[in-house]
């Protein structure tokens, strides 16, 4: 999901690993994760918006992006993922960790509004890396 506030900033989690298979990653990322079985992925969209930030919506709006690749999880699995990016315009800013597994609660350090121009101008890693196209519907 590419979450955005009143003022267009946008909702991204740094993720620090120290420890396991991806012990020394540290990026930027938008809340998301994975189906559960016989889930769509706007069912998972809701979901997981509300279980990672503790905000709830009725409609998750179209997919604005897609992309498939080989990913890495904490385990050290790799598996492909199959990603749909929703963008979502929220009012509230206020964001709750009482959904978050202990994994999340481990390696998911901090939250952050940012906005186009910090995307642009940082030197952090964020992802998805296109997350600007995204926004502007040309990714």
């Amino acid at each position: 999901m590419i979450i955005q506030d009143p003022q267009n900033r946008v909702l991204l989690f740094r993720f620090i690993f120290d420890r396991g298979p991806l012990s020394g990653q540290d990026y930027w990322a938008t809340p998301g994760g994975g189906l559960e079985n016989g889930e769509t992925f706007e069912g998972a969209a809701k979901r997981e918006l509300k279980e990672e930030t503790g905000l709830e919506i009725g409609d998750v709006g179209p997919v604005i992006g897609r992309r498939n690749f080989a990913l890495r999880l904490p385990d050290g699995e790799t598996v492909m993922a199959v990603e749909r990016f929703f963008r979502i315009d929220v009012q509230d800013v206020s964001i709750s960790r009482n959904g978050w597994t202990m994994l999340e609660q481990q390696v998911m350090k901090e939250h952050r509004w940012w906005t186009r121009t910090e995307i642009a101008e940082t030197a952090d890693t964020i992802y998805p890396e296109d997350i600007l196209l995204l926004l502007e519907g040309e990714a």
